[in-house]
C-alpha cells in the first residue's frame, strides 16, 4: 500500500524558499492545508503542488 506524500514544514519551506514561520502562517491562513499526526503538522505533496498551481495560475491572469 502506497501512502500519501507526507511533508514535514521543514520540506515545505525549503521547497517554497520560505521560513517555517511562513508556513504556519499559510497553514493557520487556511492556504495550505496540513494534517496533525500527534503534535506534528504534515502537509500532502499533492497540497503543496495544488497550493502552487493555484499561485502559478492566479499570476497568469
Amino acid at each position: 500500500m502506497s501512502g500519501p506524500d507526507l511533508l514535514t514544514l521543514t520540506q515545505v519551506a525549503e521547497r517554497l524558499q520560505l521560513s517555517r514561520w511562513s508556513v504556519y502562517q499559510l497553514i493557520w491562513a487556511g492556504e495550505l492545508p496540513s494534517v496533525h499526526i500527534g503534535r506534528s503538522h504534515r502537509v500532502r505533496a499533492r497540497d503543496l503542488e495544488a497550493y502552487l498551481d493555484n499561485l502559478l495560475g492566479e499570476e497568469a491572469r
